[in-house]
């Protein structure tokens, strides 16, 4: 197995400027690798994701009460988006390692669903997006193993990024 490495480069916009596709996260030949922020403006950054369950309006109701079998699925699902945050760098390969400063999971129901909003904040050198949408996703799988036995047939869906601020690129809401 061959094994492909690049010379190192503080100039991030000349190698940016190097790639066909734009994308940071390949380099000339196409290959992968994790972006060189060395030479980013720490800033104060946040973003906030979310994700959307849909079940039924009688399972719904159990999952606001806390009347599932399984018990208080919205306190286990915002611990297990608090965590998920925290374990983003494990799970995203190229995603750099961040200190979280906080992290914010919260429910809005629905007359058909659940909305989870994800909130994460740093001061650091690259953004925190990564951290918010897996937040959120690993939120709504909480809340679909929790009422999966009452609801085979909800769907986890809409999982997109809603706003963030801090950066080179600026702040921007959806």
């Amino acid at each position: 197995m061959d094994v492909v490495t690049s010379p190192a480069s503080n100039d991030h916009q000349q190698a940016n400027a190097e790639r066909p596709s734009g994308l940071t996260h390949l380099r000339q030949d196409g290959t992968a690798h994790m972006v060189d922020v060395s030479g980013k403006a720490e800033t104060t950054r946040e973003a906030t994701a979310t994700a959307t369950v849909r079940s039924t309006a009688e399972v719904l109701g159990l999952l606001g009460s806390g009347g599932l079998p399984k018990g208080d699925a919205l306190s286990v699902a915002r611990i297990a988006g608090i965590l998920a945050a925290k374990k983003t760098p494990e799970l995203i390969p190229l995603c750099h390692p961040l200190p979280l400063s906080k992290i914010t999971v919260d429910f809005e129901m629905r007359e058909d669903s659940v909305e989870i909003l994800a909130t994460v904040r740093t001061r650091g050198v690259t953004g925190v997006e990564m951290e918010a949408l897996t937040a959120a996703s690993v939120a709504a799988l909480s809340v679909y193993d929790m009422i999966k036995a009452v609801d085979k047939h909800a769907v986890l869906t809409d999982i997109r990024v809603l706003a963030k601020s801090g950066g080179k690129s600026g702040d921007w809401t959806l």
